[in-house]
Formats: structure tokens, sequence, C-alpha cells
């Protein structure tokens, strides 16, 4: 016995179709409005950034967002930083969109990762993204086996990522092993990104009402409402990571220590020196430093206190500088040039410390070797008439005081005399030539000017 298989006629297969089509265009995708929620990624991706990132998915859901946009202007950062805020990204209830702009704004290396994770990824006329083979902070380059290990890892993660998101992913990949980077109209082209806007307002008339597929398998279309801007916290602006920022407090810690050291009991210069370099090193800890580099700035503080000591018109203090500056801009080793300490800040910071440590050093040795004007040890040089003879013990007047003397060769009384030092009560004097008497000596020599 055979069975009868059922087919269906074809024009039950073409209203079945029909049907389908008018279903889907009578139940169109949801509408989510509500208002959307600025991020500004800004600099270096790292932990400051994953915190201010996840603070700004929470006020996102307080306010019913209907979409997030992240703002993206950073030459790449931390991987481990980049994986969470991706992880955020997929696991958003909410769209999220990536735009690199303003215009001459970038999103490279990590900030490509960022973009293409993005529902839907935007950028503005005169930008770049790309550039992301992986690099490795600190040390040599790995070569060999460990780099193609490193290589593949990342490539295989921008795989995940643009597939997922239905980009091109050959393109995204060659970003990673070739270091492709791309303008925004190549990157519309390679179906890279999804549209471009000329600015923020730009882009949220062009998403209105646009249909945004979700990793769910659902659709959504986005109606922007007012724009709520997350800020970074004071805290977050604080710790955010900046190498130029993190070498000024570093600077303005050294002159508030030296301050310190050269002016005991202040007690406040020194405090706010070791606050702020505490957190100038809280900041420069997540870079490889290079310690060499660390003793080339060390070496250019000490040139300054030569220079202080032992002027020679200035050549120590141009060596402190260069010695300073050079320091700072090898300090933190990392191929990425965004990272480091810029050549003009570098120099210029290493220029104010060197003048600011140079005139203090000066003006504290010159106090120090400075003839005292007041009290007992202002009296060595002035002088004085011998009331009694001095052989060697006797009276002398000085100003009007009446002092026990000490002359180095016998004096008589009425001989003028000058004193040579003071040993608590008593002085040590010599004899001068002439005598005069104490009353007209009062009035006229005791105002006279030492001599040296």
């Amino acid at each position: 016995m055979h069975r009868r298989i059922f087919r269906p006629p074809a024009g039950l297969i073409l209203l079945t179709i029909l049907s389908a089509g008018m279903n889907a265009r009578t139940n169109p995708a949801p509408v989510v409005a509500g208002p959307v929620v600025v991020l500004r990624l800004h600099g270096i991706i790292e932990p400051v950034t994953v915190e201010y990132f996840r603070h700004g998915l929470a006020y996102a859901r307080r306010h019913h967002a209907a979409a997030i946009v992240l703002e993206l202007n950073t030459p790449g950062g931390l991987e481990h930083s980049m994986r969470q805020i991706i992880e955020g990204i997929f696991a958003s209830p909410m769209p999220v969109i990536g735009f690199v702009g303003p215009s001459g704004a970038r999103a490279a290396s990590a900030g490509f990762y960022i973009l293409e994770s993005c529902d839907l990824a935007a950028m503005a006329p005169g930008t770049n993204t790309g550039a992301s083979h992986p690099v490795v902070l600190g040390g040599p380059q790995p070569k060999g086996i460990e780099a193609q290990k490193i290589q593949n890892d990342a490539a295989a993660y921008m795989r995940a990522i643009a597939s997922r998101r239905g980009r091109n992913v050959q393109l995204a990949v060659s970003a990673v092993i070739k270091s492709a980077s791309f303008t925004d109209q190549e990157a519309l082209q390679g179906h890279l990104i999804n549209l471009i806007a000329a600015n923020r307002t730009d882009l949220l008339n062009k998403i209105r009402g646009l249909t945004l597929d979700r990793l769910n398998g659902a659709a959504v279309r986005v109606r922007p409402g007012r724009v709520l801007i997350w800020h970074r916290s004071w805290r977050e602006k604080a710790l955010g990571l900046d190498p130029g920022w993190a070498f000024l407090l570093l600077i303005a810690g050294a002159g508030c220590l030296f301050i310190e050291f050269t002016h005991p009991g202040v007690v406040v210069p020194g405090v706010c020196g070791i606050l702020l370099i505490t957190w100038a090193v809280f900041q420069l800890s997540i870079f490889p430093i290079s310690w060499a580099a660390a003793a080339w700035m060390i070496l250019g503080l000490a040139m300054f206190a030569v220079e202080a000591k032992f002027p020679a018109h200035g050549i120590w203090a141009i060596g402190g500088i260069i010695a300073l500056t050079l320091g700072a801009v090898f300090l933190i080793s990392t191929p990425i040039p965004a990272m480091r300490i810029g050549w003009a800040e570098a120099g210029g910071l290493a220029a104010g410390l060197g003048l600011v440590m140079v005139g203090v050093l000066r003006a504290v040795l010159r106090a120090r070797h400075a003839k005292r004007l007041s009290g007992v040890e202002a009296m060595a040089g002035m002088l004085g008439i011998a009331r009694t003879d001095l052989t060697p013990q006797g009276t002398v007047t000085v100003a009007g005081e009446n002092w026990q003397a000490l002359a180095r060769h016998p004096v008589a009384a009425g001989a003028r005399v000058r004193i040579c030092a003071v040993r608590g009560l008593q002085l040590d004097v010599e004899p001068l030539s002439g005598t005069m008497n104490a009353e007209t000596f009062s009035q006229t020599a005791a105002h006279e000017p030492p001599k040296e």
C-alpha cells in the first residue's frame, strides 16, 4: 500500500506568502519613544571609562530611554576595558547607537571594536576608524607564535562582532590583521557603518522611525525625544587616565615638596605635594613605566639643585630641563603615541619647574649666607668706644649700651674699637686709630655703617 502525499496547490502557497506580507505590513516593528541618553567615550578606554559607561546605562534605564548614543573619540585603550563595554552593549535593553564625532574625531583600535558592536554605527564627515591591530603595552612587541596567537584571538573577536551585527566581516577583520583604517565614506561603502550624520542632531533625525534589529531577533523603531547627556562625576574626572594630566600632577607635587624641604615647618605644601604625587602615581600605575626614564627625571631634578648651589650660567639648569623632558616623554613605554606624554607639555612643565626650583633655591641660599641685620649677631662689624682700659678685658660702649669686651691687643680708655664677634654677653674687639669721648661717640660713631 502506498501512502498518498498531500501536495498543496501552488495557489495556496502564493496566498500564504501574500498573507504573510500583508501581516508584516499591518504589524510593523513596535515604536520605542523616549529620551536619548548621550554617553561620551572620549580619550583612552580604561577602567574609569567602563565605570562611566555602566553608570550611564543605569541612568538610561531609570529614565526609560529610547536609545543610547555613544559619542566616540578615542585612540584606543585596554582590551579588558573594551570587552567589558562591548558586553554591556550586547546586554543593553535599549538600542545602542555608536557615533564617531564630531568632525575630526576618530574611533581607532578599541574604539573600532566598540563602534562595530553597536546596534547602529554612524560617523560624522571627516572622521576615521579602524587600525585595530593588537599591541602589547610595555616591553618589546611579541613575535612568532605568541604574536600570532594574540592576533588570531583579536581577529576572531572582530569576526564574532561583525557577523553578529550583519556587517562586512572580511573588511572589519582587515583592520585587525592589516591595521587598515577607514574614512567615513569608505566605512559606509564597505558596510562597516549604517549612515553618515553631520552632527548629533542630524543623527537623531536620521534614525527617527528607522527599524533596528536587536540581537534577540526583535526589531524596534526609535522615536527620539529630548536629549539627556550623562556627564562624568567628579571622581571619574579625577581618576580618568590622561598621561599629560598625570605628569602635571607629578610636577606640581614635586614643586610642593621642594617648597616644604626649603621652608621646613610650613606643612601645607608638604601635605599637598604628597597628595598630588599619590594621585599622579595612581593614574600612571595602569601604564607600563620605563624605570630608565624615571631615572632621567630624577637626574633632571638633581641638576636643578646643582645649578642653584653652584651657578654655572644656567648650564646645569638647561641639562636638567632636557633630562626631565626626555624622562617624561619616554616614561610610559607604549607604542601608542596618544598614551604617551607629548614633547610640548613635557618640555613646558620641565622648564617651569626648573625655573621655580632654581629661583627658590638661590633665594634660600642667599638668605642663609646673608649678614644678619638685627639681633645680637648683627653687632659684628659695628664700632664702639672703650670706657675702660682693655688689658685685655674691660668695658666698651656700643650704640649707647655698655658691654663686657675682650680685646685682641691692649686698648686705652677712650679709644675706638671694632666688634669682631659676639660670644654670649661678651664682645671680641680690636682697636682702631683715634680716640673720642663716650658722649660724642654715642651721637655719631654709633650710627656709622659697619665697615668690612
